[in-house]
This record gives structure tokens, sequence and C-alpha cells, in this order.
């Protein structure tokens, strides 16, 4: 699996703007609090987007 910010930004242009600041706060703080980028919450942010990316694909 490649690093989950890679895949987040991979996917990120299709994201609502809001969505994709709110991502970026939280791995943010959680990078400014020594969290690693290969971490399970980053894991758990992907699986959130992935997740709206595919919801959106199927309302289409």
């Amino acid at each position: 699996m490649e690093n989950p910010l890679d895949e987040i930004l991979r996917i990120s242009y299709q994201l609502p703007i809001t969505v994709l600041q709110d991502i970026n706060q939280r791995i943010g703080d959680w990078l400014a609090m020594g969290g690693k980028d290969t971490d399970p919450y980053i894991e758990q942010q992907l699986r959130f987007a992935r997740g709206l990316v595919e919801n959106d694909e199927h309302d289409r």
C-alpha cells in the first residue's frame, strides 16, 4: 500500500473543499503532536476520504 498521505493527495480533487480542509487540519494536528504519516489515524482519514469518493461515484 502506498503512503496514506500520498493516496489522500491523489484523490483530493474529488473531495469537497470543506472536507479536504478538515482532513488537512486533523492530519496537521496529528503530525504536530508527534504522530507519523503512516499511523493508523492517517489511514482512518484515508478510509473516510475514500468512502466519500465512493459514495459520490455511486450517486452519479
